[in-house]
């Protein structure tokens, strides 16, 4: 496990002067940091199909972008190229380990775990990013420039999928070194060049936009066969301007769509589906055949310990302390009594649950079935 080191930084601090105000440099965040991964087996997640693979390749200035499946790095040559592999908590335990450390930050806001190997002199060029991310230095060194949010900076593309930032002034110049760690808010400019062959484990949040917002409750109010109510102007009076769309109109339509959310139940039911839903595909395998409740039971008795799935989303919402528990996890939603919080948690805050913890779990034949059903999802799975 990893600790994270603020030095004479508290959390409150690093939240109240740093989250989403400036970058910072953390020397040494993770003390004798030792990599969960290598570059081998980073290699080795490129090469599936089911992962998120690319390279960004720049020799003589010569910018390219090829996306994975990954077999073969020789035609890619010493230098100038950066391996990155998306989403690597869902399919390597170890790397996970990452993100915990930033769990002050709430589970709907995590992303994911990107890692990236680079050879002498890679990066993917300066930019900016519209979300948080914290950068962990792994082997090797990484000179990293950071700057402020400047509106004068210009983006252009010099290739088609790949988009820079015009020069900026740093108020970061560093050279990284395993364990040292970068937290960039969003919207602020950053280059990131290799000293020698390195890993870099960047740890993502969500920013979710208003457009997606509004997609994502589309689709939701579609899926649930919700309708809402209907568009009605009783007060209508006659017009001889019948192609104006006037202020009153637009009142009407605006409070049409506002209704929909200001509904807190059906608001609650489609953010905690939105956000939870995975965004990369999870290395899920239901048991077949499905488990039976006594087969868990007997399980869970005997002592056997469960894990929860890399990259896994699971989030819960109690609007008030008598209410039932709405849980999400992976989009899907369960509604469990508003007595079970200890256990919502324990779902949602535990990587993994020991034998006595588990145990508990069979004593309750309605946790049970909750736990039941999840391994059967392949949401959770017991390990050795």
């Amino acid at each position: 496990m990893y600790t994270l080191n603020l030095h004479d930084l508290s959390l409150e601090r690093f939240l109240a002067e740093f989250w989403q105000k400036k970058p910072l440099l953390i020397k040494n965040g993770f003390a004798n940091f030792i990599d969960p991964i290598s570059s081998d087996e980073l290699a080795g997640l490129a090469g599936e199909e089911e992962i998120e693979s690319r390279i960004v390749s720049n020799a003589g200035g010569n910018w390219q972008l090829e996306t994975g499946p990954f077999e073969d790095f020789s035609q890619f040559g010493e230098t100038n190229w950066t391996l990155l592999v998306q989403a690597v908590d869902h399919w390597h335990p170890e790397s996970a380990q990452l993100i915990e450390p930033f769990r002050f930050i709430p589970n709907w806001r995590i992303d994911d775990l990107m890692i990236s190997f680079s050879t002498p002199g890679a990066g993917v060029g300066p930019h900016l990013d519209q979300y948080d991310v914290f950068i962990i230095q792994g082997m090797g060194k990484r000179h990293w420039r950071v700057g402020m949010p400047d509106a004068s900076l210009t983006q252009h593309c010099p290739h088609p999928r790949l988009l820079q930032v015009s020069p900026f002034v740093d108020c970061i110049d560093v050279i990284t070194e395993p364990g040292d760690i970068l937290y960039i808010p969003p919207g602020c400019p950053h280059d990131g060049i290799s000293v020698d062959a390195s890993l870099s484990y960047s740890v993502g949040f969500r920013a979710p936009a208003q457009k997606d917002l509004v997609t994502g409750l589309a689709d939701f109010l579609i899926e649930n066969e919700i309708n809402g109510d209907r568009y009605t102007d009783p007060d209508r009076t006659a017009t001889q301007a019948v192609g104006e769309i006037t202020p009153q109109d637009l009142n009407k339509v605006q409070q049409l769509l506002q209704q929909v959310i200001n509904e807190p139940d059906l608001l609650a039911r489609y953010f905690g589906s939105y956000i939870t839903h995975a965004k990369h595909e999870l290395d899920a395998t239901e048991p077949d055949p499905h488990y039976q409740v006594d087969e868990i039971a007997e399980y869970l008795q005997e002592g056997s310990v469960l894990a929860r799935l890399g990259g896994l989303r699971c989030c819960y919402i109690q609007q008030h302390p008598d209410d039932d528990i709405l849980l999400f996890i992976n989009g899907n939603t369960m509604t469990v009594p508003a007595g079970e919080l200890s256990t919502v948690k324990q779902l949602c805050e535990q990587v993994q649950l020991d034998a006595a913890t588990a145990a508990s779990f069979a004593e309750d034949p309605a946790k049970l079935q909750l736990l039941t059903m999840l391994i059967n999802l392949g949401y959770w799975y017991f390990i050795e």
